[in-house]
């Protein structure tokens, strides 16, 4: 079931076409990402589905009712991270939260503080006093503590260090396997692909594709790693073709296991790996 829709979405700055006719279907309960290249467009459509931004054109629904900026009631069930924390500078942490929690008709009193225990933030010290990555945590508290049906995060885990990363990953998970759907963008494939059902890579404002995670790397496509004299007589056969600086070769390729040994066996082989293709590979073989 559908909690989030995006028909059709369009926003210019200018001549410039940030957002280009982009639609896409969040599903109840998943982890949806939303990755492309800087500039692609990521932030923009999250802040005009946020209504932060107003749109040219286009419709965002939520629960197929659309979600627009004076709905309270549709607005309390979204929680939101941007990509930036802004907040009052001179405020606490502990007032913060407390301000924050004026604008819901309920708060989870014990996940905010398990939150704040499990990302170590101190409530005492006040917001313009927190390093970035103290003012994402604090951002990610205020995202969650209304235990919202559907959390919209922009580039979540930057400012993170990798323990606290991890510690978010976890919260994440606990988080859907209570129901809560996740849409965010982010840069950082790796923790897409271990974390994501289904992807969507954007560039120059439009969809390119949505991808089951489980889906997004084709059986028909491996990752050769090799050291051999002769290894040139393998480069009609790859897509992609990278020399490395110990002397081998890692490409890409589409050809089958039969073809690919017949020419391994033709040159003398030192070194061979064949693997499938990460996302980012898959990710940049689609940006090229």
């Amino acid at each position: 079931m559908e909690i989030l829709r995006i028909e059709h979405l369009t926003k210019h700055f200018g001549s410039l076409c940030a957002v280009d006719d982009l639609s896409l279907a969040v599903n109840e309960g998943e982890i949806f990402g939303f990755i492309g290249p800087n500039g692609a467009g990521k932030s923009t459509t999250i802040r005009c589905v946020m209504d932060l931004l107003n749109k040219d054109g286009g419709e965002v629904f939520l629960r197929e009712k659309p979600l627009r900026r004076k709905d309270f009631s549709m607005r309390s069930v979204v929680g939101y991270l941007p990509s930036e924390v802004f907040l009052y500078e001179e405020m606490t942490v502990a007032a913060t939260l407390r301000y924050s929690a004026g604008f819901y008709a309920r708060v989870n009193e014990q996940k905010t503080r398990d939150l704040l225990d499990r990302l170590q933030l101190d409530t005492a010290k006040k917001v313009g006093s927190l390093s970035l990555g103290n003012l994402k945590k604090l951002g990610i508290v205020l995202s969650l503590m209304h235990d919202p049906e559907l959390v919209i995060m922009d580039e979540a885990t930057s400012g993170l260090d990798p323990l606290m990363q991890e510690t978010f990953y976890d919260i994440l998970r606990e988080e859907k396997a209570r129901g809560t759907t996740f849409f965010f963008s982010s840069h950082n494939l790796t923790e897409v692909q271990r974390l994501c059902d289904r992807v969507g890579m954007i560039r120059e404002g439009r969809l390119k594709k949505v991808y089951a995670i489980d889906n997004i790397v084709p059986d028909s496509v491996r990752v050769v790693t090799l050291k051999a004299d002769g290894a040139e007589a393998l480069r009609p056969l790859s897509d992609s073709w990278e020399p490395r600086p110990d002397g081998s070769v890692r490409f890409t390729t589409k050809a089958a296991p039969d073809v690919l040994i017949t020419a391994l066996a033709g040159i003398a082989v030192s070194k061979l790996l064949v693997e499938e293709p990460t996302l980012e590979e898959i990710f940049l073989h689609y940006y090229r």
